[in-house]
């Protein structure tokens, strides 16, 4: 590791670890360790890699296993993992997969995801599941009359866009995270759907940009229904757009507001392979593939590991340590903040304190310089381990850790690690969108997302 952090001297970078596990492994008698994780429709991915012959070696191969199957179920999600190659792997899995275990959060979440029980299971070659992914063609559809819905959690947007064109937009405040009444979500939907369509002569198809998991349209997890109670989520949420989509009698598509972002700035961008990454509140992530399709995955970058450091801070919500949450979001520059010596008001929010480290920023405090210095090197690093998922062409930094001239040191940070640690990597290009794009580009690409099949 050539670059030193400032404030996070413990940063182990996944990236680095597991390029010296690989190195090691390759000079000694070594096997091959195949894990498939499976999805909805029979969709997996599987992941190969060298581990140590050695029984010897176990703990270690065991640690770089746990970190990579964590990783997938993030990025691409599953509720299924094979594991073909290592039986002492095997075991360890399931137990920290099982009730009680270490994992048991990443089970149950899965589980709730795909509709499934989660399962992990020891598998042969003759018994592993042959590779079946998806490339979905989603997206950049302009022909017709179309409604295009961004659903935030401050405020709801909603475009109507004929032939390309946003003929008519608007943003409308709401409160969806506070109100447990899932009534109020739906008539708030249908309203913005309803004023898009008298702005056109008819209405085609419908595209939805929305924080959350989607799996078939279905709304599986979401922040916005927070405050409905699971009963009424299962009976009247899980289906709400489906089911208002009907009354418009349209085609509809759901996407996870991360992959729409990403949509965006390859139309903007016209080309594929695009990563964006909004660091906010967490860290939110959205993936074009080099095909110009969406692979079908979560993209939940905010619960995969980057730093292999177990004293690392913890994720609260989850419970695991060096997550991208502690990393790339409000709570990373805090973090980096406390270390630097930084005194907040005991009772100030994430949010307030964030603008703290904006205005030291601005005032010229070399410390607030180091911080965004120390993101950088960290996405960097962590650029190189997510190339172990996605082929990166072009990288979309959004959020507002990335705002002001802060943005600006974390990205020439980062491409400075590319460059020097990583010159397979350096050609990715990093960037971040103005906000007038941003704005625009969502709701044309959230109305772009389906395909007017014709009759």
């Amino acid at each position: 590791m050539k670059y030193t952090m400032h404030y996070d001297k413990g940063f182990q970078p996944m990236s680095v670890v597991l390029a010296a596990f690989k190195n090691d492994v390759a000079k000694e008698p070594h096997k091959r360790l195949k894990i498939c994780v499976e999805r909805n429709k029979g969709y997996n991915y599987i992941y190969e890699i060298d581990i140590f012959a050695d029984e010897s070696k176990k703990q270690r191969n065991l640690g770089i296993a746990e970190r990579i199957i964590k990783s997938l179920l993030w990025v691409v999600g599953g509720y299924k993992v094979y594991i073909c190659g290592d039986d002492y792997i095997y075991e360890e899995i399931k137990k920290a997969y099982a009730a009680g275990g270490a994992r048991a959060f990443d089970a149950d979440f899965m589980s709730k995801v795909y509709e499934s029980p989660f399962e992990v299971v020891r598998a042969e070659e003759k018994t592993l599941p042959a590779p079946h992914g998806c490339s979905l063609k989603i997206g950049g559809h302009l022909d017709g009359c179309r409604i295009g819905f961004d659903a935030g959690g401050s405020d709801r947007k909603v475009s109507a866009v004929v032939d390309g064109k946003v003929v008519y937009s608007e943003e409308v405040v709401w409160f969806p995270k506070t109100n447990s009444d899932y009534r109020y979500h739906y008539e708030g939907i249908r309203a913005a759907f309803a004023t898009a369509a008298s702005k056109m002569p008819r209405v085609d198809a419908i595209g939805v940009s929305s924080a959350g998991i989607y799996v078939d349209n279905k709304i599986m997890v979401a922040s916005l229904f927070l405050k409905v109670p699971e009963d009424d989520f299962e009976k009247h949420v899980k289906t709400m757009y489906i089911d208002i989509a009907k009354e418009f009698n349209a085609p509809l598509e759901v996407a996870n507001d991360g992959d729409v972002t990403a949509l965006a700035g390859a139309i903007d961008l016209n080309d594929n392979g695009v990563l964006g990454i909004a660091m906010g509140t967490s860290e939110a992530g959205g993936y074009i593939n080099t095909e110009g399709g969406l692979n079908g995955w979560l993209n939940e970058l905010a619960f995969v590991p980057v730093d292999y450091n177990k004293d690392a801070m913890v994720d609260e919500w989850s419970g695991d340590y060096g997550c991208g949450v502690k990393y790339f979001s409000q709570d990373g520059v805090i973090k980096l903040a406390e270390y630097a010596g930084v005194a907040f008001d005991k009772d100030s929010s994430p949010a307030e304190r964030l603008k703290v480290v904006q205005k030291m920023m601005k005032d010229g405090d070399e410390r607030a310089r180091k911080i965004y210095e120390d993101i950088g090197v960290y996405l960097g690093y962590s650029i190189a381990y997510y190339s172990e998922f996605y082929e990166i062409k072009h990288l979309l930094l959004l959020g507002r850790v990335t705002s002001g001239e802060g943005g600006d040191i974390i990205i020439e940070k980062a491409r400075d690690v590319l460059a020097s640690e990583y010159p397979q990597y350096k050609d990715i290009d990093i960037s971040m969108p103005d906000e007038s794009n941003r704005r625009v580009g969502q709701s044309i690409a959230a109305a772009s997302l389906t395909e007017i099949v014709k009759k």
